[in-house]
C-alpha cells in the first residue's frame, strides 16, 4: 500500500528521464522513491512488447540507442547487453529508394552520372567533405546548379514530409527541428554517425524493469500524478494525498498539465501506427523507409531489422502523423513539441511558476523541458541533474 511507503522523492513518469533519476537516487543515496506513471506500463515511449505472433514491437515507433559518449553507453550497459546495429534509412523518391539523410549516394541514385559528378564537385568545394548542411543553408547558395539541387531536395525530401509530419512548412518550424535531417556531404549511409549504436538485446522494457527493480523504488501505474499530488503556490508547499510532503518531486511529464493549463496548452504532434503482418521473411531492405511524397503515412518500420528476430513472417508499422488532442483516445500521446517562438515563451512562463518552489520541484526530460530529446540526451539530462542538484 502507498500509505506504508514513506517516499523521500517522487518521480513523475517512468521513461528514460524518470527511470534514470529514480535509479540513481535509490541506488546511490539509499533513499525511497515513488515513481508515478499514468500509463499501464513503464518505459514511456521507449516501451516495447511481444505480440501474439511473437514479434518484439516498439509500441511508439522505432527506437535506436546511439551516443558519442562512452560513459553514457557504459551507464545504460549496466542494464542490458547490446545487439550491434547500424541504422540506415531509405527515402522513396520518384520511384527510387535512396539513402536518408540525403547524401552523395542519394545524388547518384536520382541524377544522371555526369550531373551528379558536377554537383558532387561543387558541394565538396563549397562545403567540404563530411559536412552536414541545413537545407535552408543550401538554398542560399549562389551557384545556380546548387540552387536547383537545393530546390529539388526541398521539394522531394523536406516539403511534403514536413507538411505531413508537422502540418506546417519547413520555414515555419524551428531550425532545431528541420536541422535534425541535414544534407550530408558524404558516402556514409548510416543515419547516425555516433560511435556507440545498438538495440538492447532483450528489448527496452527489460532495461526499465532492471532500473526500477531496486527495493527503494515503488512504481504506481495507471495513476495521474495530479490525483495524488497537490501544489500550494501561495505557501510553496507540496501535498501527497492531502498530507504535506517534505521531499522533492522530479517531474518528467507535460509541464502545462502539471499547472492545469494555466497559460493554455502547449502544442504537440501525435502519431498513429497501423500494424500489419506479411507472409514474407522481409518486407523491405532496411528497418525504416520514409515516404516523403507518396501516401498518407510518413514511413514504414519493419521491426525484425531492429531486433534481429528469426521468423518466417514479418511485422511492419505504417506511421501516420496526426494532431495531438489530450482528451481524445488515440490522439492523446504527445510525441513532438511544436517549437515556435510564442510556444517557447509560454513554456518559460510555466517554468517560472515551478521555480517558485525553490528547488522542491525539478524538471527533466522531453515533456517537462519541452524539447525533442533523443534517448541518450534524456538519460544524460537526468544524470547531470542528479550530480548537480540532488547528489
Amino acid at each position: 500500500m502507498l500509505k506504508d511507503f514513506q517516499a523521500d522523492y517522487i518521480v513523475v513518469g517512468s521513461g528514460f528521464a524518470g527511470a534514470t533519476i529514480a535509479e540513481r537516487i535509490a541506488s546511490k543515496l539509499n533513499r525511497k522513491v515513488l515513481v508515478v506513471e499514468k500509463r499501464e506500463h513503464i518505459g514511456g515511449n521507449s516501451y516495447d512488447y511481444y505480440d501474439e505472433n511473437g514479434f518484439l514491437i516498439h509500441k511508439y515507433g522505432p527506437h535506436i540507442f546511439h551516443t558519442e559518449k562512452k560513459w553514457l553507453w557504459d551507464y545504460v550497459s549496466n542494464f542490458t547487453d547490446w545487439r550491434h546495429y547500424i541504422h540506415r534509412v531509405l527515402a522513396y523518391i520518384d520511384g527510387k529508394k535512396v539513402p536518408l539523410p540525403f547524401n552523395l549516394n542519394s545524388l547518384y541514385g536520382l541524377f544522371p552520372t555526369p550531373k551528379a559528378l558536377r554537383l558532387e564537385k561543387k558541394l565538396l568545394e563549397k562545403f567540404g567533405p563530411g559536412q552536414k548542411i541545413h537545407i535552408l543553408e543550401l538554398r542560399s547558395a549562389q551557384d545556380q546548379e546548387l540552387k536547383e539541387l537545393a530546390d529539388f531536395i526541398y521539394r522531394k525530401v523536406f516539403l511534403n514530409y514536413t507538411l505531413k509530419q508537422w502540418g506546417m512548412r519547413p520555414e515555419e518550424l524551428s531550425p532545431e527541428v528541420t536541422g535534425r535531417v541535414p544534407i550530408f556531404i558524404s558516402r556514409d549511409n548510416s543515419y547516425f554517425q555516433d560511435r556507440y549504436q545498438g538495440i538492447p538485446h532483450e528489448g527496452y522494457t527489460r532495461i526499465f524493469e532492471r532500473m526500477l527493480s531496486h527495493p527503494n523504488i515503488k512504481v504506481l501505474l495507471r495513476t495521474d500524478a495530479r490525483e495524488i499530488i497537490q501544489l500550494d503556490f501561495l505557501y510553496r508547499r507540496i501535498y501527497l494525498n492531502g498530507r504535506e510532503f517534505q521531499g522533492r518531486i522530479i517531474y518528467t511529464g507535460p509541464i502545462d498539465e502539471l499547472l492545469d493549463f494555466k497559460y493554455g496548452e502547449l502544442p504537440y504532434r501525435s502519431l498513429r501506427f497501423q500494424l500489419e503482418v506479411h507472409p514474407v521473411e522481409y518486407y523491405q531492405e532496411v528497418a525504416v523507409v520514409n515516404y516523403p511524397n507518396d501516401y498518407a503515412f510518413t514511413r514504414i518500420t519493419e521491426f525484425k531489422h531492429l531486433t534481429g528476430q528469426a521468423h518466417p513472417k514479418t511485422m511492419i508499422a505504417k506511421e501516420f502523423p496526426q494532431e495531438y488532442r489530450r482528451d481524445e483516445p488515440g490522439k492523446d500521446i504527445p510525441y513532438y513539441p511544436i517549437l515556435r517562438e510564442d510556444e517557447v515563451e509560454k513554456y518559460m512562463r510555466y517554468r517560472r511558476e515551478i521555480e517558485k518552489f525553490d528547488g522542491k520541484i525539478l524538471l527533466v526530460g522531453r515533456l517537462a523541458e519541452y524539447k525533442y530529446l533523443n534517448m541518450d540526451k534524456a538519460i544524460e539530462g537526468s544524470l547531470v541533474l542528479f550530480e548537480n542538484k540532488i547528489k
